[in-house]
């Protein structure tokens, strides 16, 4: 039977079958969500397994997650909501808003006291910041990842810690600029705090704090009523539970939602990875970039500055697999170019996925999203297991999803 979406429902069952089969019930995850529209209606919303194993609590449809780097977006659209207003040029220096930027140096060689640096060719743009360009790491700081770069341990002198710390956001950019740079802005890409850094430039040229900027310019006009830095103390039971993977391949709770960090107010909004929301919200989002920048009459941003967001602004057109430094990425690289806070597939075949243009990104806790302008296609997928990388669910549910789509 084929919906009004031109989805497939019997075809689209499959999702269902391979999730609760694949993951569920041989305890890979503890439970999991999955939201599919398409041409505007609503295809696919499914609740899998438990929000908490030690309470056998169901997943409930209106769950809280750690959306983590699915932060990224949202911050994205809301600096460049300011570009709108004529506040910046996207090749701006950084250094324009944050003085201290203008005496960053570029690691060349050795470590600690013997490090050697250079001159930038050319300052850390705003652009560089939005496209992971900047030079920027994540100083050794992602789960399973570790120290992947000689300047990472002057992250951890300086205390740089983005979720969980207290610097304000002067003093977040202040530090960042005394760091060396991995490589000259502009020339590689590095998953780094650079959204981070995004979030901290929102405030600092809006004049509004961070969180307030993203409440009154995305959350509320698009309803995203369940999306915050802190889960309030009424929303705590619908908070999931957050695990890893152990070497014994069991889970292990890393995060319980009664005691979880996200219930009290955070020192600093991560704009790089901050937030908390549901699947319903984070759907609202990207119906609203599908649309062009606008849903239900509130207008976030304008199409032809979101259309730009999404292209390749990888230097010289690479992709991913030329472009980055370090193996670390919520994607693969092969085929696939990076805008202005979005991933996006460039070439299918390299790639070897279908959805050759969509744009998409995920987050720490396995969670993925994904947009296709030309099939007028969102999803949205939620589960709490640590790190990314563990499993692949976005190869598997594109294939799922899009050998679903029949007309």
């Amino acid at each position: 039977m084929t919906h009004p979406s031109g989805l497939d429902i019997k075809r689209l069952d499959r999702i269902t079958e391979h999730l609760q089969r694949q993951y569920i019930d041989k305890g890979r995850i503890a439970g999991c969500q999955m939201a599919i529209t398409r041409r505007g209606h609503a295809a696919y919303f499914r609740s899998f397994g438990l929000m908490d194993l030690a309470a056998a609590k169901p997943m409930a449809d209106d769950t809280i997650f750690r959306i983590y780097s699915m932060t990224k977006p949202i911050t994205s659209v809301a600096l460049m909501s300011l570009y709108e207003q004529g506040l910046f040029q996207l090749d701006d220096p950084v250094s324009r808003w944050v003085p201290s930027w203008d005496r960053q140096q570029v690691y060349v060689s050795g470590e600690g006291e013997a490090m050697r640096t250079e001159a930038p060719l050319r300052p850390v743009s705003i652009r560089d910041l939005l496209r992971h360009t900047a030079g920027l790491t994540y100083g050794g700081g992602l789960p399973g990842v570790g120290i992947q770069h000689p300047v990472d341990p002057v992250y951890r002198s300086l205390k740089i810690r983005s979720v969980g710390g207290s610097d304000s956001m002067a003093t977040f950019m202040d530090k960042l600029g005394q760091i060396p740079l991995a490589y000259q802005p502009g020339e590689r890409w590095m998953y780094s705090l650079a959204t981070d850094a995004c979030g901290a430039l929102v405030e600092i040229i809006s004049g509004m704090p961070f969180a307030q900027y993203l409440q009154q310019t995305i959350f509320d006009p698009l309803g995203m009523t369940d999306t915050a830095f802190q889960v309030s103390a009424d929303k705590q039971p619908r908070l999931a539970a957050n695990y890893q993977r152990g070497a014994d391949k069991q889970l292990a709770l890393i995060d319980d939602p009664a005691t979880s960090a996200y219930l009290k107010a955070p020192g600093f909004c991560s704009g790089g990875g901050g937030l908390t929301g549901t699947t319903a919200d984070y759907l609202r989002f990207c119906e609203m970039l599908r649309r062009g920048g606008e849903l239900d009459g509130a207008r976030i941003i304008g199409p032809r500055t979101l259309a730009m967001m999404h292209m390749n602004h990888l230097k010289d057109g690479q992709d991913l697999t030329t472009a980055a430094i370090g193996a670390f990425s919520e994607t693969s690289n092969a085929g696939v170019g990076f805008g202005l806070g979005f991933a996006s597939t460039m070439d299918q075949v390299a790639a070897g996925v279908l959805g050759g243009g969509d744009y998409y990104w995920g987050g720490a806790a396995s969670t993925i999203f994904a947009i296709d302008p030309k099939e007028q296609l969102s999803m949205v997928f939620m589960t709490q297991l640590m790190p990314s990388s563990t499993f692949n669910f976005r190869g598997q549910l594109k294939n799922l999803l899009y050998g679903a789509i029949v007309d």
